[in-house]
């Protein structure tokens, strides 16, 4: 038999459903940070990050449990939209949405490996961080959203559109107006500059 980590997600599944909780904890090892920087990212608060990354896999096994989850799905993307369903409930609660941040994958995990880099290498990552978030919290919230699921969750753009209820065009549509705006403000920024 293959170890864990060999298997697939959906090989992972089957394993889980007939009884062996090893296997969901190498699923959930093995997608932990992309699922939860995703939800990092829309609700910008780490605390309500870990709750709500606990509740998105309370309903994943409960999903698992009462046969809710498709094999021919890709797992991924199946719990990204859970998370990000979890995420709109609860600002429906709140009855508001926080301002955007951007949090890089290597802020929310230690565990990341990291290469040694100089001092000058770190001001520069943090600088490029920074002007990345600025750019980002000058979307629209539909631009926005889109470019966290593409980029950060690396869901398709059909993922995409599943995940936010709208055609894959809209989907398409709304990552490429949010890079084109950003390309807009870099240059606006660029010729400020030079004046």
């Amino acid at each position: 038999m293959k170890r864990y980590c060999e298997l697939t997600d959906e090989e992972l599944i089957k394993l889980y459903r007939s009884g062996n909780d090893s296997a969901f904890s190498v699923l959930v090892s093995r997608h932990k940070t992309r699922i939860f920087t995703t939800i990092m990212l829309l609700v910008k608060d780490r605390y309500l990050a870990e709750d709500i990354f606990q509740d998105v896999f309370i309903k994943i096994i409960n999903a698992f449990n009462e046969g809710h989850y498709l094999d021919n799905s890709r797992f991924i993307a199946w719990a990204v939209r859970i998370a990000h369903n979890c995420c709109i409930s609860h600002f429906r609660k709140m009855n508001a949405w926080p301002a955007f941040s951007v949090v890089y994958k290597d802020d929310i995990s230690n565990s990341i490996h990291q290469k040694e880099e100089s001092q000058e290498q770190r001001i520069i990552i943090k600088e490029t961080h920074a002007a990345v978030q600025a750019l980002l919290d000058q979307l629209p919230e539909a631009q926005r959203e889109a470019l966290i699921l593409r980029y950060y969750a690396d869901l398709s753009f059909k993922e995409i559109a599943q995940t936010v209820n709208v055609g894959i065009n809209t989907a398409l549509g709304r990552v490429r107006y949010a890079i084109m705006n950003m390309r807009k403000i870099m240059e606006r920024e660029e010729a400020l500059e030079a004046v």
